[in-house]
């Protein structure tokens, strides 16, 4: 727009109450204000608001309706006001409904139209959160879910010689229960949709999981982690402690394949988040889950994220007796554990001292404190005694210390410049 647009008063109803701005697609509220649909998207799906800006009403109906008269009163406005340097706004292009989304689901049941369907579903979620929510609203969960959970239903459509072929020895060919997943972890589902997917059986939950042993395409193990990360963010208690041994068993091979870096960042959350309850510690062990995470720890190429979660599940582990002895029984677990001590952060310093001291209160007999000691690891927690004076972490150090006082403290396998650190 032209300077010349200072001189031009733009009238009050063309401008959007929340970006005040002349509105390029005005719709209109269940309250009746009308504002720019880009401002009002943000404010209702990105910002997650659920009351009008300016009514302060819950909003119980996010229907944006269209306002077409305002519109066309807006570009009429602007072509008038062109030869200052107002520019006018083309006609925006009309949004998906629910009734084009209801019936591309019900085309979808058609065998020699699922593919196609799902596909266009697929790019209409994508393009704004507008869509992901109507697509919400119209129960499009339950039949996606209901792909998922029946494989009998998946028809392929390979889009390329490549894909059939495959990289790495997986055949890459899409599937219904590919699109599905895509689409149902895209969805960014509300809380409320999140806890229906559990249904009455956890039949998702088993299907997800089978997803994870089974699926040829990375991408969709990938999405199978996530949407079980984003389902048991909201879980009930009693839906976590039913978990079964192989949940735990595909989560740590995913870990162990290393699908993708989402995928094993999102492993991680979700183990974190269900191991503290029942027996599910104990069920992560016994799937390999220590193993595993101690050749995480050993790969010194790891993001410090991903450092400190390996860190912080391995001492929810070794908070068993089960946990503590496969640490033990691997021969590197005690040495890399006392490694990453200063080496990645605090949180990850104070996680690998919790888990010495899990050890050594509760697994310290004569080889294990001696072993300590020879690795070095008594002499690592007399550092942390001179570098983290007062803190928890120290606190720690200094009660590991004190426990097996008789057998480290004149030991000649403490660095001499540390034996002064070491409590009396």
């Amino acid at each position: 727009m032209g300077d010349s647009q200072t001189e031009i008063e733009v009238p009050s109803f063309f401008v959007c109450p929340i970006s005040l701005e002349i509105m390029k697609d005005p719709v209109t509220l269940s309250t009746g204000i009308t504002y720019d649909r880009e401002a009002i998207e943000k404010w209702l799906y990105t910002r997650k608001n659920c009351m009008c800006p300016i009514t302060k009403q819950v909003l119980t109906d996010l229907e944006l309706t269209p306002n077409h008269t305002l519109r066309r009163l807006i570009q009429s406005w602007c072509t008038i006001n062109g030869p200052y340097g107002i520019e006018r706004f083309p006609t925006p292009r009309i949004p998906i409904s629910k009734s084009q989304i209801l019936k591309l689901l019900q085309d979808s049941k058609s065998p020699n139209l699922q593919m196609e369907c799902l596909k266009k579903l697929k790019t209409i979620v994508l393009e704004s959160d507008v869509n992901k929510r109507s697509t919400e609203a119209v129960g499009a969960a339950e039949y996606l879910s209901y792909i998922i959970c029946n494989p009998s239903c998946n028809h392929t459509s390979p889009s390329s010689v490549d894909e059939i072929s495959g990289v790495n020895g997986f055949d890459n060919s899409v599937t219904a229960v590919d699109e599905a997943l895509n689409i149902l972890y895209h969805l960014r589902l509300s809380q409320t949709g999140l806890k229906s997917l559990f249904g009455k059986t956890g039949e998702l939950v088993d299907a997800l999981t089978r997803v994870m042993q089974c699926a040829a395409n990375y991408d969709t193990r990938t999405y199978a982690v996530l949407l079980l990360k984003s389902m048991f963010d909201v879980a009930e208690p009693i839906q976590v402690m039913s978990l079964e041994t192989h949940f735990f068993k595909e989560l740590t091979q995913i870990l162990a394949n290393q699908v993708s870096p989402k995928a094993t960042k999102a492993a991680l959350k979700l183990l974190i988040e269900v191991c503290p309850w029942g027996r599910n510690r104990i069920k992560a062990v016994e799937a390999g889950g220590v193993t595993v995470l101690i050749d995480i720890l050993l790969d010194c190429t790891n993001p410090t994220r991903v450092s400190e979660m390996v860190l912080i599940l391995l001492d929810h582990l070794c908070q068993s007796a089960e946990g503590r002895a496969e640490l033990l029984r691997h021969g590197a677990g005690l040495a890399v554990v006392s490694k990453k001590i200063f080496r990645v952060s605090q949180v990850a310093s104070a996680r690998a001292v919790r888990i010495l001291h899990a050890v050594a209160k509760f697994s310290g007999n004569t080889s294990v404190i001696q072993e300590m000691l020879q690795l070095g690891v008594v002499g690592k927690l007399c550092f942390v005694l001179q570098v983290e004076c007062g803190s928890k972490t120290s606190e720690k150090a200094r009660e590991i210390l004190k426990m097996h006082a008789r057998a480290w403290k004149h030991s000649s396998c403490i660095p001499y410049n540390l034996v002064c650190s070491y409590p009396s």
